[in-house]
């Protein structure tokens, strides 16, 4: 079923990947029944419009017969470009209006951290406002990355823990947990990682987290917890990663070291390329490290067809989002209709006194 924008606010990127019926679709009104998410989108400039795309694949994928409306949203006090600022204005909200509206989930995306602690980031106070809003105002909450780690933080306590080098690639995680959510997924799932800081399993389970997926050596990816009445999911990867992103990530960060703006050169992503792209990358690698300057950029191996490269974990993330988006409806049908017998039988009691019939 496609996915329905808010108030055909369509971004034409989305718009121009689907057919003429289709993109007359996302621009109907949502059904009443729909599953009314919202996007709270806090990535960089650079992979803005990125995210968009993978979400929107994702959620429309992974929803079936569900119908599913998306609004969008960004945290305010984020650095933008001028493009970008212009792109939110055109499509996305001003956080203020989440407050007024009603959804039954939202999904809050991480963005690159500038303070080594959280509670000094600018947007801290409107992720906040943010974070108590859906704890009592959806079904569920998913925490995708930073978002996850500002969460239990400001929940719990938790503090993120830095890593000696960036959690980046494909790494292989096993399934330790009994949930819904999972239901369907094979026993060990493949997915995506970007990060230079992690959460660790006892400071999550001490505080009453369920851990659902676990690696050897990438420890925790998703886990959850109920607060007030929605059903907080975080993952510390990005299931939502399409196949390309890995390596737009890596040659970005090549850049960024042969700018000078970071110190070493970035490890190839982990169980990503085969052995031919792996060598060409290596090649190139010896090549920027003997001669670092950003004109040697210029023969970074970029005709290599990143399109084409298989993406190992998208069965898992639609299973387990599809799983999400069931939870949701479901839970919200069970909702309208105990408000509906609650209603019921409010009327029943309001005849009954005004006919002065005892209650007791």
């Amino acid at each position: 079923m496609p996915l329905i924008l808010d108030a055909g606010r369509v971004p034409p990127r989305w718009a121009a990947r689907k057919s003429s019926l289709s993109a007359t679709s996302v621009k109907s009104q949502a059904p009443v029944d729909s599953v009314r998410l919202a996007l709270i989108n806090n990535m960089p400039d650079a992979a803005l419009e990125d995210t968009e795309m993978q979400f929107f694949q994702l959620l429309e994928s992974a929803a079936g017969d569900i119908p599913v409306s998306l609004k969008l949203y960004s945290l305010p006090k984020l650095p933008r470009g001028d493009r970008a600022r212009q792109h939110l204005a055109t499509f996305y909200a001003g956080i203020d209006d989440l407050w007024s509206r009603r959804f039954d989930g939202v999904i809050v995306t991480g963005t690159e951290p500038r303070q080594p602690n959280l509670r000094d980031e600018p947007y801290w106070p409107a992720l906040v406002d943010v974070l108590d809003w859906a704890e009592h105002n959806t079904i569920s909450t998913v925490l995708s990355c930073l978002a996850a780690h500002a969460g239990v933080l400001y929940s719990d306590g938790i503090d993120r823990h830095p890593r000696r080098d960036k959690q980046f690639g494909v790494f292989h995680y096993r399934k330790v947990g009994d949930h819904a959510l999972i239901a369907g997924t094979p026993e060990v799932i493949r997915i995506p990682h970007s990060r230079w800081n992690e959460l660790r399993e006892d400071a999550l389970t001490s505080r009453g987290y369920l851990v659902l997926t676990q690696s050897a050596e990438a420890g925790v990816d998703l886990f959850v917890k109920k607060k007030g009445r929605s059903l907080f999911v975080h993952f510390q990867g990005h299931p939502e990663y399409e196949p390309h992103t890995l390596f737009k990530e890596y040659r970005r960060d090549v850049r960024r070291f042969l700018r000078g703006e970071r110190k070493t050169y970035p490890s190839m992503p982990h169980d990503y390329f085969d052995a031919a792209r792996a060598q060409l990358f290596a090649a190139f690698r010896e090549k920027a490290l003997a001669d670092r300057r950003e004109e040697v950029f210029a023969a970074f191996p970029d005709g290599v067809n990143a399109e084409t490269m298989e993406s190992a974990w998208r069965p898992s993330a639609l299973c387990i989002y599809r799983n999400w988006l069931q939870y949701v409806a479901s839970r919200k049908v069970e909702i309208s209709e105990f408000a509906g017998v609650a209603r019921s039988g409010r009327v029943a009691l309001s005849a009954q006194r005004m006919r002065g019939e005892d209650a007791g």
